[in-house]
């Protein structure tokens, strides 16, 4: 059994799998739901789930589906117009997913998420028992960016990147991106002699491979740039990716030969470095010397004061800061120990040059994730 076919066969055993299909493959061309394509991919994702198998479906369309309700021709361009959108369109697409379901006898829930449900770790461990408990009890969960009430400081910028956190946080076996593009293209599939690739093994495959065929990215917002990166970030923990297009939906599902498959890459990070290496934002930096990057990077150890020469950014201990080479380029992520107003009379000073309250590590390596 060579790769390409052992990586399918993980996807037709995965038992539990997250799904995720973006605006253009549920919406016309005038911004109506499509309710023939949610109907088919529901289709597939109640087959695949006859077999005993846990999804979790993460939908774009509801800024989509409120487009025509509203009496809007395009997506809007600010906010308030698209959190409107959002809250008409949302009713519309959850409660069409719970008549389609319904036919196959299933029950949907609807979790809406927020940026700070995955930053914060209080609410990170609440929507994982969410999770956790739906799925326990047979329900199919429907999951979307809370658009309504997102702002740009928390959002997550596209339900890519959003489903592939949601399958770190329940530790799914593989997840399936769908779009109206088939797969990944070493360029834009719409012209000719661009070659569909079958595989990527890690980031090394896609050089010279541009993210061409966007879709209708006048309904979505993801685009296959992200969710190339999307399946980077899964793959990165051990997630099994396939990318293809929601026609290929059943198939997918099946572990059958379509689309690009991507293979895992590494280990699945514990929950807490998760959300601090892929969901948090940092609220400054701290600047490092050679010495202290060895350190850091090349020998795994905690970030101590000597190391670092300079302090930017407003911040507080506990709060997540971006550790940066000379050049200015971040090298880890970590929590830092001290508010930013704290650290200028400590930099470059060994602990014994400190006193007892200031010895401990800026940055601990329990609490440091690598970039």
């Amino acid at each position: 059994m060579n790769g390409a076919d052992s990586g399918r066969s993980a996807v037709a055993h995965a038992r539990r799998i997250v799904v995720k299909v973006g605006s253009s493959s549920l919406t016309t061309a005038d911004g109506r739901l499509d309710t023939a394509h949610l109907d088919a991919l529901v289709e597939a994702v109640a087959a695949r789930r006859a077999d005993g198998t846990q999804l979790v479906l993460v939908s774009s369309g509801a800024i989509a589906a409120g487009l025509a309700p509203l009496g809007l021709r395009r997506r809007p361009r600010d906010l308030a117009t698209q959190q409107a959108a959002a809250s008409v369109g949302q009713m519309l697409l959850v409660e069409r997913y719970a008549a389609s379901f319904a036919r196959y006898g299933l029950t949907v829930g609807q979790v809406l998420l927020t940026g700070e449900d995955i930053i914060r770790r209080v609410h990170y461990r609440n929507a994982k028992r969410t999770f956790e408990r739906l799925l326990d009890l047979g329900v199919v969960p429907v999951v979307n960016e809370n658009d309504a009430v997102t702002t740009d400081e928390i959002r997550f910028g596209d339900n890519d990147r959003l489903a592939a956190l949601v399958a770190h946080l329940l530790h799914a076996d593989a997840l399936v991106l769908l779009s109206d593009v088939d797969g990944l293209y070493d360029g834009d599939p719409r012209r000719p002699g661009a070659r569909l690739v079958g595989t990527v093994h890690g980031e090394a495959d896609l050089a010279g491979v541009t993210a061409g065929g966007t879709g209708s990215a006048g309904v979505g917002t993801g685009g296959m740039a992200s969710k190339v990166g999307a399946a980077l970030v899964a793959t990165a923990a051990g997630v099994h990716v396939v990318l293809t297009s929601a026609d290929n939906a059943a198939a997918a599902l099946s572990g059958d030969e379509v689309g690009t498959w991507f293979t895992p890459t590494g280990r699945r990070l514990p929950t807490r470095l998760l959300w601090l290496r892929y969901a948090s934002t940092p609220r400054g930096r701290l600047l490092l010397d050679d010495g202290a990057v060895e350190a850091v990077v090349g020998r795994r150890m905690s970030l101590l004061a000597a190391g670092v020469t300079g302090v930017d950014g407003e911040f507080v201990a506990g709060d997540p800061v971006d550790l940066c080479d000379l050049a200015g380029g971040p090298v880890a992520r970590g929590l830092v120990a001290y508010d930013a107003a704290e650290l200028p009379p400590l930099l470059g000073r060994s602990s014994g040059e400190l006193g007892q309250r200031y010895r401990r590590e800026l940055v601990h390596r329990d609490d440091l994730v690598l970039l």
